[in-house]
């Protein structure tokens, strides 16, 4: 990898944009947006797209789908475009984005470092990356979803998959970013595998009560 005098502060550039897109908290604003009060005091306390569902909004829930996945996705793009400017790495800069907007969205400064649980960003920076694996992903989230009706269980299996499913189509470059995501996404879901260890994860549909997720 030929590093050159610009390639270090382009890389903090990267994490930086990337962490800044990322910690925009879109399930916070979008429903207060809506009138529908601080999203860390309905269901879960979580800002991510699931838990904005559970307003009873889809429209924000789909929000904020959309939103955590953008940003995802628009700081890899612009990092992308100015390292082919810059004649710099475009993989390095590119993943460093992605990676600083995971982290943003997990631990956003400006909520206390208490963000969401990345799937949706995870899904924007796969499909900004190497698109047809953030279709796979998608994908495998639906089946795992249909045969057994746990949401954060599509999520991990969809996950662990994904390093697979880049080396399968020969994305080694991508894949060591992969295994890192999705460490910070098992991380994040700690207490979800708890739950589905004892059996008491919610299912897809099925209420949750306020206090289940710390």
């Amino acid at each position: 990898m030929d590093f050159t005098d610009l390639a270090l502060p382009l890389m903090l550039v990267a994490l930086t944009l990337g962490y800044l897109l990322g910690s925009i908290p879109f399930g916070l604003l979008l429903t207060r947006l809506a009138g529908l009060g601080d999203i860390r005091e309905i269901g879960s306390g979580n800002i991510g797209a699931t838990n904005a569902l559970r307003t009873g909004n889809r429209w924000v829930a789909i929000g904020t789908l959309i939103g955590d996945a953008a940003k995802g996705a628009v700081a890899i793009l612009i990092m992308a475009e100015v390292a082919r400017v810059a004649g710099e790495d475009v993989a390095l800069l590119a993943g460093l984005a992605g990676l600083g907007a995971f982290l943003g969205h997990l631990y956003p400064v400006w909520l206390g470092f208490k963000g969401g649980k990345g799937i949706s960003t995870f899904i924007g920076i796969l499909l900004a990356l190497y698109w047809p694996v953030g279709l796979l992903f998608c994908a495998t989230w639906a089946v795992v979803a249909i045969v057994s009706r746990y949401s954060s269980l599509s999520a991990l299996v969809a996950s662990a998959l994904t390093p697979v499913y880049l080396a399968w189509l020969n994305q080694w470059e991508l894949v060591g970013l992969s295994v890192v995501l999705v460490i910070l996404i098992y991380i994040a879901h700690r207490g979800n595998i708890s739950r589905l260890l004892s059996g008491t994860e919610p299912r897809i549909g099925q209420k949750q009560a306020e206090s289940a997720e710390g």
